[in-house]
């Protein structure tokens, strides 16, 4: 829980692991946050601090080790066996602000910059195809791993036919998507690193490539698009979701995670008679009904012995919104059991959810609104609020409207499938950003219409996180200006949810929860009236 109350403002401080000094929220700042993510804490062997640990140091006797070597070889180096002594000898910390430190290869260091402003000069690859061979040696065993931290990209073979073909490839992918030429020369050396010594048939592994090229601070996803390209790559890594449902199964009964699992996976996947879901509902769901599953599984094997009076005293135990929840989910999952035949009949048959009691929605204060207002200093932020505050548009449909959704020679704007007509402020807003979208990345091949630096050289759409972020902390959030918007057109046109329906395609239910808090706040403001 944070230390500070909702909408407070976090002056700057010093972070309590690094002790660098910035403005961030939080305790620690954003480096720490991620490093602690991916170590285990203990106690340090340089500092003695209790913090979490690579290789027994801390990331502040790392970013000191660091300093140290580069002020006395001129070359900053991150490989463990390289920095041992440098850790060893660390007897001081020099205390730096937030964002000084980064690995080798960064874009911010001279060697770096020497390299791409002299990459820029050179003239672009010649056209290549793909090499071809008279003959092709089988493989007699499997492909033996490669280990790549081991190659300097200093040392690369650059006659070899593969790495020349390759290069052509990102050169094409860089004129199409807009790559700049610090990505370009990121590319590249990765490319060197990955075909030295590549030979037709061999097959190239993101398992294999990811830790040498992310070590060296290389470009791994654009490097992954060039080898795709060329038909050599491997996706081997394991999905977030199935890690994350096999560990959220540990503990059931092995019928019962079977069954868990497979209704599970009709959620995210569909089938014939469902929609798939979006992995946050499926995740809801499944941690819903864990609870009740962990206690079954004590005493049972399988789904179908669980009775009707099993569910209703487990649901004597929750009330109000937990025990609706708890019943949505067990209802979707004995459902989908009975229609796969793994039970015999529905215990949650008969079962009634019960309506919710919603709260009146209350509107925003013009305070409020007025400190989001002030909170927009750049045209991304001002159209994303816009787009909330005057078009009700949710976040996921904020970030997935394309250049072609703006008709500005109608002054139409398609937001989820549904044509609106532009107002005065945002298409003016929308013509500031287009034009600032225009000078930022005039190459970019990104045809949505809000990008940032991440999108830019790719073609994905940007994160919910980046479209809310600007406004998280403020009261007149987002989703609070999404509402308030539904309800003033609530009380303004008067309380009918067909109205609302047909304006901002609500599904009925929802807009005749916007109808009655509309209904009620006229009766309170009538009531007021002297």
């Amino acid at each position: 829980m944070s230390r500070y109350p909702k909408g407070y403002r976090k002056p700057p401080d010093s972070c309590d692991s690094c002790l660098a000094w910035g403005d961030f929220s939080g305790r620690l700042c954003q480096t720490c946050y991620m490093f602690g993510r991916s170590h285990e804490a203990a106690a340090c062997v340089g500092c003695r601090r209790v913090q979490p640990l690579k290789g027994e140091y801390c990331r502040l006797c790392w970013c000191q080790a660091r300093l140290n070597a580069k002020m006395a070889t001129g070359m900053p180096t991150v490989n463990g066996e390289v920095m041992a002594p440098w850790l060893k000898g660390v007897r001081h910390h020099q205390l730096f602000f937030v964002g000084l430190h980064y690995r080798r290869g960064s874009a911010l260091t001279a060697l770096h910059r020497i390299r791409v402003r002299e990459a820029s000069r050179r003239p672009p690859p010649v056209s290549r195809s793909r090499p071809s061979s008279d003959w092709k040696q089988l493989p007699l065993f499997e492909q033996v791993p490669r280990d790549y931290c081991r190659l300097d990209p200093a040392a690369a073979d650059l006659t070899n036919p593969w790495l020349a073909w390759a290069k052509y490839l990102a050169q094409r992918l860089a004129e199409t998507r807009g790559w700049g030429w610090g990505i370009r020369f990121a590319v590249n050396r990765g490319l060197a690193i990955v075909l030295t010594g590549y030979t037709e048939g061999d097959v190239i592994r993101h398992s294999e490539i990811f830790t040498p090229l992310r070590a060296l601070d290389l470009r791994v996803g654009h490097t992954i698009t060039d080898l795709e390209e060329m038909g050599i790559f491997l996706d081997d890594e394991e999905p977030f979701f199935e890690c994350w449902l096999a560990e959220r199964l540990e503990g059931l009964a092995p019928g019962i995670a079977a069954e868990a699992e497979g209704w599970t996976r009709v959620l995210r996947d569909g089938s014939s008679r469902s929609r798939p879901r979006q992995q946050a509902t499926v995740r809801l769901y499944l941690n819903q009904v864990l609870p009740a599953l962990l206690e079954w599984s004590n005493r049972y094997d399988h789904l179908r012995e669980v009775a009707r009076e099993d569910v209703l005293a487990h649901l004597k135990t929750l009330h109000g919104r937990h025990r609706h929840d708890r019943l949505v989910g067990l209802r979707s999952l004995f459902s989908w059991a009975k229609r796969s035949g793994v039970i015999f009949r529905n215990p949650t048959s008969r079962i009634t959810v019960g309506q919710n009691n919603y709260a009146v929605l209350q509107p925003l204060l013009p305070a409020q609104v007025d400190r989001s207002v002030a909170v927009a200093t750049t045209p991304a932020v001002r159209l994303v609020l816009a787009l909330a505050a005057v078009h009700a548009a949710r976040v996921a449909q904020i970030a997935t409207i394309m250049l072609d959704d703006a008709d500005v020679g109608n002054r139409r704007l398609t937001i989820a499938g549904r044509a609106r007509p532009l107002d005065d402020l945002t298409l003016k807003l929308l013509l500031e950003w287009l034009e600032h979208r225009r000078e930022r990345w005039p190459n970019t091949a990104n045809l949505h219409l809000l990008i940032n630096n991440q999108t830019a050289t790719g073609t994905g759409r940007a994160s919910n996180r980046w479209v809310r972020g600007p406004l998280r902390g403020q009261e007149a959030t987002l989703e609070r200006l999404r509402v308030d918007r539904q309800l003033e057109e609530a009380m303004v046109q008067g309380p009918d949810p067909l109205h609302l329906a047909e304006v901002f395609g609500l599904h009925e239910k929802t807009a005749m929860r916007y109808a009655d808090s509309a209904r009620a706040l006229l009766e309170q403001a009538a009531e007021a009236d002297p």
